[in-house]
């Protein structure tokens, strides 16, 4: 009987799912191999359940009638895997966790005392922790022999100098933990961990990293360790975003509490849900039908995202002290093309020569898309937060 890891990555109203085979076993604490994986959508309104082989070779489509919530998706997911294992025991479960606050720096086998300390960051990632926790608490109901850890998006970036975890307020804050955290540290220890391999001449330099998605930020890392990031406190800072707006004046919060009549929870809103992409366009936060739009609105949220990027790099560059290369990630840092062009043509002053054919490539795999004869590279490497998740649980769990 071989032993599996089950990762889980829920968001607010979805949740990601992957199945790593145990190629030695638990205890021998070697070797993963992707068997499985899909996602649930729609939880809360139309529920679809989604399952592959890991060829991409469709297993199952299924939807059923709203209610439930999260609770009902993780049923049907454990119903549906104790069919689909190919006699597979599941021997611990991994999952995304957003915020681990000051205490961790490293994954973590989860327990009552640990979830309670979770909980008490709900207000600094509001659109995260709640559903990142929402799993742990189901499985732990109804299996509460099976191990779970939760693995930190803000681990990565514990160990920043004190200078750029510190904001410039009375120190007392900072030692109740107001603090810059960073965040998408799964996907940048995972980009960082496959330098070596990828492109082995950077690996140990000044690097760079764009995580651009929905939620978007940057990192620069140097000798594989993340230095300084664009996202600080919350998950709210930094470049635009989908529907966040990224870094704003925090004046002007407290002129929309105080002058403009708006409650904190209109201005959470506001700043989480209705700004970015989304806000700007008035039209949709998907980059792919920005791109293909005609108005004039849809261009300047491009736009906007695009010179922040820009200017963020300019930064990153410099608290790195220079800069060897740069790479895209996540889902428009691999696929939207036009977005990287317009990206690196505004960042040739730093040394970024675009390679246009590498660029229009088909999407998949790590390629280089600067020139040879390129000051700082430029590569699209995609992510894997699954595998990261996987390989920590084993760690802890497997010892």
């Amino acid at each position: 009987m071989t032993d599996a890891i089950l990762v889980i990555n829920a968001g607010s109203s979805s949740l990601k799912f992957s199945v790593f085979a145990l190629a030695d076993g638990l205890a021998a604490g070697t070797g993963i191999d992707l068997t499985l994986k899909g996602q649930i959508e729609g939880i809360g309104s139309a529920p679809r359940f989604v399952a592959k082989k890991a060829d991409g070779t469709v297993l199952e489509d299924a939807t059923w009638e709203a209610g439930g919530g999260h609770a009902r998706a993780l049923g049907h997911l454990r119903d549906w895997l104790a069919g689909n294992r190919d006699g597979a025991d599941l021997a611990a479960v991994g999952h995304r966790v957003v915020h681990g606050g000051p205490e961790h720096d490293v994954p973590v086998k989860v327990d009552a005392t640990i979830m309670e300390k979770l909980e008490r960051l709900v207000p600094l990632a509001p659109l995260h922790q709640p559903h990142n926790l929402a799993p742990i608490k189901a499985i732990a109901e109804a299996m509460p022999e099976l191990p779970q850890v939760a693995c930190f998006d803000t681990a990565f970036h514990r160990g920043h100098a004190p200078v750029s975890e510190h904001f410039a307020l009375p120190i007392e804050f900072y030692d109740r933990g107001v603090r810059r955290y960073g965040f998408h540290g799964l996907s940048y220890e995972y980009i960082a961990a496959s330098l070596p391999e990828v492109a082995p001449d950077i690996a140990r330099g000044r690097v760079v990293v764009a995580h651009l998605g929905n939620g978007a930020s940057m990192c620069a890392i140097k000798d594989g360790k993340s230095i300084e990031s664009t996202m600080g406190y919350t998950a709210v800072d930094g470049l635009p975003m989908g529907t966040r707006c990224g870094a704003l004046d925090a004046g002007l919060v407290v002129d929309l509490i105080k002058q403009r009549g708006m409650s904190p929870d209109d201005v959470e809103a506001l700043i989480y849900k209705r700004s970015g992409l989304q806000g700007v366009s008035g039209l949709s936060n998907d980059m792919r039908e920005l791109l293909a739009s005609d108005k004039p609105e849809a261009r300047l949220a491009v736009d906007i995202f695009v010179y922040r990027i820009c200017q963020e790099l300019g930064s990153l560059a410099a608290s790195l002290g220079g800069l060897d290369a740069f790479v895209f990630t996540a889902g428009i840092g691999e696929n939207a093309a036009p977005v990287r062009r317009m990206v690196c043509e505004g960042s040739e002053w730093i040394g970024i020569r675009l390679d246009a054919s590498a660029n229009d490539g088909p999407a998949g795999g790590a390629r280089r898309i600067s020139t040879p004869d390129s000051p700082v590279a430029a590569w699209v490497i995609p992510t894997d937060e699954e595998r990261m998740i996987a390989l920590h649980t084993l760690r802890v769990v497997g010892g």
